[in-house]
Formats: C-alpha cells, structure tokens, sequence
C-alpha cells in the first residue's frame, strides 16, 4: 500500500521547494489535498509523479508543480473571489478552495464537470461551484474577480477575462500556439493592463468564442 501523505511530502519537497515554490499556504494546500482522489484508481500510484495525468476526453490533470506555481502567481490571501477556467479533474479547484474565499469554475465537458463536483464535495469543498460553459467568455454574473486561473491554452488573451479581473487583479494563463505556450500574468493596474512572461508551458486547447475553435 502507497503512503499517499508520505507522497505528497515528498511531491512538495522535491518537485515544489527545491524549484523555487516558497508561498507556505501554498506548500500546505498541496501538502493537504489528495491529488490521487482526483484520477482513475489505475492511476493512482502515478498522481504524485512530476508529469500530468489523463483524466478522460483527451484533457490531463496538470503537473504538480505547474499547479503550484499558478497558484502562488496569484498571491492568494484568503478572503478572494477567484474564477478557474477548465475545471478538468477538479483537483486544481480544490488547491484554490483552500486558499481563496470562493471559488467559481467553468468546465465545458459535463461529465468532467460532474465527475469534479462530486469529489469536491466528497472531500468537503463547500466553496466551489462548477458550472458547464464556455470559459473563455468568463463568468460575467459573478464578475469581477480578483483573480482569473486558465487551465488550457489560448492563441490570444480572451478579453472578457481581462474584463472581468478587478484593479490589482491577476489572470494566469497559457497563451500561444496548440503545441506550446507561454505562460502569462495579466494584471489590471490602476493605469492599464500590465503583462509577465512567466515562462514556457503546454496545456490542452481552450476552446470556444476567444479560444479555438472546436
């Protein structure tokens, strides 16, 4: 039998710390949530491993430390309004419900947005609600938010996501071409629109109005 906390100590130990990830309430939401509850049981073994993971309709759960460092990106406090873009296993949305006030998650396959909320709920994620949407048109009746995560990539920046951020805001999110992207921060500054390379990534497509198309 696996350890499973033993191998998310060691997930965060040498996949997080020693690449640089240092926000604490960051290290102690992915020292807490059981990645290997959000893939397939034949999968289970793997959900510690430094590499994404399949999770049906040709989508993956992200790589552990790609997940932390879009998640320390947004300098979460506690008390936030966040918005998630590709809901996928739901694993991502858990990291957040633990950092962050709410949590409102946009997933364009229902069955991996049903999948995602039964577990979220399971494990007692009573701040996040996942609707079934096109994501890249944002959640416009629960704008603004004060921080925008995309799990998918994109050959622009959606505007209404740049829209729908609040001053002193952050949108993370991978922008580039359908093999390879760069992972960007937007963030809205009293004074306009302010944009960081944070450097290369490869995410699975976003698609609808201000993504690709099906």
């Amino acid at each position: 039998m696996i350890n499973f906390q033993k191998a998310r100590d060691r997930m965060v130990e040498t996949q997080l710390i020693r690449r640089g990830i240092s926000d604490s309430r960051v290290l102690e939401a992915m020292r807490k949530v059981p990645r290997h509850q959000f893939v397939e049981e034949a999968l289970q073994e793997q959900a510690y491993s430094d590499y994404p993971l399949p999770i049906g309709e040709k989508q993956t759960i992200s790589q552990p430390y790609i997940v932390a460092l879009m998640t320390e990106t947004l300098h979460l406090r506690g008390d936030e309004k966040i918005l998630e873009i590709g809901t996928g296993s739901g694993y991502q949305a858990a990291i957040l419900a633990e950092l962050a006030g709410r949590v409102f998650s946009i997933e364009r396959y229902p069955g991996l947005a049903f999948r995602a909320n039964q577990i979220l709920q399971k494990l007692g994620y009573r701040n996040v609600i996942i609707r079934v949407a096109d994501g890249s048109l944002g959640w416009p009746d629960e704008a603004p938010f004060d921080g925008i995560l995309a799990t998918a990539g994109t050959p622009k920046i959606p505007q209404p996501l740049e829209d729908q951020l609040v001053v002193g805001g952050r949108l993370i999110i991978p922008v580039g071409d359908r093999l390879s992207q760069e992972l960007v921060q937007v963030e809205r500054a009293p004074d306009g629109i302010r944009k960081t390379n944070l450097g290369g990534v490869r995410f699975v497509d976003l698609v609808g109005k201000w993504g690709w198309e099906e």
